[in-house]
């Protein structure tokens, strides 16, 4: 796996400072292309989830970034599931700590798609 760029910081308007952010590692390709490992870092709210902060990095840095997930916070419909740490885990329900890293990474057993996407069985 490769690493991308240096992850960048973000500030709010007006900030002197550096804001609280979340890191993520997060596992990206597919079967075709192969794995990378990419480094983001999401500015952090609170009461956000690893699927919240995946949405910011799909709307603010890459579009294109594929997670499934169809309930979004509820954890009811159980699709946005992923390795976090190396632990099997809903990413809407996993809240994200300001000032950590995180690695995150596709579930193994099921045909890769692409990205944080499996194949449903």
């Amino acid at each position: 796996m490769r690493s991308s760029e240096p992850a960048r910081r973000f500030r709010m308007k007006g900030e002197k400072g550096t804001m609280a952010t979340v890191t993520l590692n997060v596992v990206r390709g597919d079967a075709e292309s192969g794995a990378s490992l990419e480094k983001y870092e999401v500015p952090f709210r609170d009461g956000m989830s690893l699927l919240d902060a995946i949405f910011w990095i799909r709307e603010h840095v890459d579009p294109s970034f594929s997670v499934r997930y169809s309930c979004r916070s509820a954890n009811a419909c159980k699709e946005c599931s992923a390795f976090v740490d190396g632990k099997p885990g809903y990413l809407c329900s996993i809240r994200a700590v300001p000032g950590s890293e995180v690695k995150i990474e596709p579930l193994t057993g099921r045909p890769w798609i692409k990205d944080l996407a499996t194949a449903l069985e």
